[in-house]
């Protein structure tokens, strides 16, 4: 019997609160290139994994992927994705 797995992607971003200087960076030079009206600009990272057990996916944050004194994290599963159309590389901008 073949195990399924599932693609899940993890959204890890700078806490509240928290220096962000390479969102700093992108917020400054955005209207350099004429895009007005941008602001609270966070640059985090994006973990893509096929994982047979979805539950295994916080315990991993918790332990390497994430820095939690400093990162936040949301976990995102197709079903998610589905229900949350705003996640996503096609999602609206803006």
């Amino acid at each position: 019997m073949d195990v399924v797995s599932t693609r899940v992607r993890v959204l890890i971003r700078p806490k509240e609160g928290i220096l962000d200087p390479q969102g700093k960076a992108v917020e400054r030079v955005l209207p350099a290139l004429g895009f007005q009206g941008v602001a609270n600009v966070h640059v985090g990272r994006l973990v893509e994994l096929d994982v047979n057990d979805v539950s295994q996916v916080g315990p991993m944050c918790e332990k390497l992927l994430a820095n939690t004194l400093i990162e936040e994290y949301s976990i995102l599963t197709p079903e998610a994705e589905e229900t949350s159309p705003d996640v996503g590389p096609d999602a609206p901008r803006g």
